[in-house]
């Protein structure tokens, strides 16, 4: 066997385990004995070090400098980088400390769940700050020596090639104009609120139905009910969750698409790159970009929407909205709420942004735990014009820092901002699109994203997945062509 032979031999192992590791974040979330907290925690810290010692495994840096790279096709020198940064950083994270953020944060994740439901942010506090401490110590590690800052070493997990000075100057485009267009929407006469009871077990029938048209292969996947929706896996395993609400089934509806469109991602990368680095979404932000599109361009569209109202009425009979046309706007319409994964198109990057800002204080220190709900309240005021009603309505909504993903909010809206540059080049090369949404027919559309994003997995860097497939580089300014266009007709402003 030559040295890369035996480096990907060794890598596929690693694959194979982390994929174990994650199975068992699943488990946590989805049929876990709600008593098993303690253990669970041990079993992933036990996890978390057997990985770590193979990612920092020396023999790595041996294959890594016995291999000519000039003698590898593209597949082989993406593989190779995609390991070398790996191994890069977690060389530089002490193995114990590895372990400790392993088990505190899957410990905090329980402490997270019970003190949301009692909302009582100061049960949590004590066990984020740890939490806080933890990945500031991993930041300056990750940091050390190489000019950069704690949070743009945290950014790389989620957004290689990224950094909050990128995000900075696309936020601060975005903000004002989402802003403007928002306070129009709002001055303007909205489209009614849908009402009625709807049966629950109904809905996780209509949802596996929705799963299914947009591509789900649930012969490599399953959809479970969870707190907080999300996705799991890759290859041919890969699980999401939903939940369900009786009087909101748009709840359960979109969350499903959202999640189709993580998994989609994943079922859809070449099956040449399963267990391999390249056999996962290469980003957060491109990842975040497939479920937004499946979510919104396509699932909240005129077109897919007509379809989706038929397919209501037959699984609920009727439930008081008149015509598809009503119910496009229903779907669409821009409410007042406090809940990010429930935000309307129009508000969800204010929530976002909110979260990008406080979580970069964090990390600096110039915010302290002990002062983050309030400062999460006023921000939010300031934001929406009105108050949060308690803190599992604020603060403590989002799973996100409990686990320590500390530069994963952002990912969010630049995924948006990718959503609407695929948007726009996948409308030109399909001109029938809207024809055959009608029929709740998505196969172009997701056979489009398959072809142009998807199967590539982690070939290219993530803002080069994003040019090739949209023909010019990222910008915001397609997302809010597509926001001022959609809610500037469905508002009459």
């Amino acid at each position: 066997m030559t040295a890369y032979d035996e480096l990907m031999a060794f890598q596929r192992e690693t694959e194979a385990l982390a994929q174990v590791a994650g199975r068992l974040g699943w488990d946590q979330e989805t049929v876990m004995p709600r008593g098993a907290g303690p253990q669970r925690g041990e079993e992933m810290a036990a996890m978390e070090g057997v990985l770590h010692a193979r990612r920092v495994d020396p023999r790595i840096g041996t294959w890594l400098s016995e291999i000519d790279q000039t003698t590898l096709n593209e597949v082989g020198q993406a593989n190779l980088r995609h390991i070398k940064r790996d191994y890069d950083r977690a060389a530089r994270v002490p193995a114990d400390l590895a372990a400790r953020i392993a088990r505190v944060t899957s410990a905090a994740q329980g402490i997270w769940a019970e003190a949301r439901a009692a909302d009582d942010f100061a049960a949590f506090a004590p066990t984020l700050e740890e939490v806080i401490a933890l990945k500031r110590e991993e930041g300056a590690a990750l940091a050390e020596g190489r000019g950069i800052g704690i949070y743009d070493a945290m950014l790389e997990d989620y957004e290689p090639g990224t950094t909050a000075a990128d995000l900075e100057a696309m936020f601060g485009a975005l903000r004002p104009k989402l802003t403007e267009l928002r306070a129009a929407v709002r001055a303007a006469e909205a489209p009614p609120i849908l009402e009625g009871v709807f049966d629950e077990t109904a809905q996780m029938a209509l949802t596996e139905k929705l799963a299914r048209h947009f591509g789900y292969d649930l012969s490599t996947g399953r959809i479970d009910k969870a707190v907080h929706p999300f996705s799991s896996g890759s290859g041919l395993d890969v699980r999401i969750t939903t939940r369900t609400n009786a009087l909101d089934p748009f709840n359960c509806f979109y969350s499903t698409v959202h999640e189709v469109g993580h998994a989609a991602y994943e079922q859809g990368i070449d099956s040449a790159y399963l267990l391999t680095p390249l056999g996962r979404g290469v980003s957060m932000g491109v990842h975040e970009s497939q479920s937004r599109i499946y979510e919104n361009q396509i699932g909240r569209s005129r077109a897919f929407t007509g379809w989706l109202f038929g397919e209501m009425k037959d699984a609920f009979g009727d439930f008081g909205v008149a015509d598809a046309e009503m119910f496009y706007r229903i779907v669409n319409r821009v409410s007042d709420g406090f809940i990010r994964t429930e935000a309307d198109e129009l508000q969800y990057n204010l929530h976002v942004l909110l979260r990008f800002d406080l979580e970069r204080a964090l990390i600096s220190g110039d915010l302290q735990v002990a002062d983050l709900e309030a400062a999460w309240n006023d921000r939010f005021e300031a934001d929406f014009g009105y108050q949060v009603d308690r803190p599992s309505h604020g603060v403590l909504q989002d799973v996100h820092w409990s686990v320590g993903l500390l530069g994963y909010f952002p990912t969010y809206t630049l995924g948006n901002v990718y959503a609407g540059c695929l948007h726009e080049a996948m409308r030109d090369s399909l001109p029938d699109l809207d024809a055959e949404l009608a029929r709740g027919d998505t196969t172009a559309a997701t056979a489009w994203l398959r072809t142009n994003v998807q199967t590539h997995g982690g070939l290219y860097a993530p803002r080069d997945v994003i040019a090739k497939a949209a023909g010019k580089a990222p910008s915001e300014a397609p997302l809010l062509a597509y926001l001022e266009e959609k809610f500037t007709q469905i508002y009459d402003l």
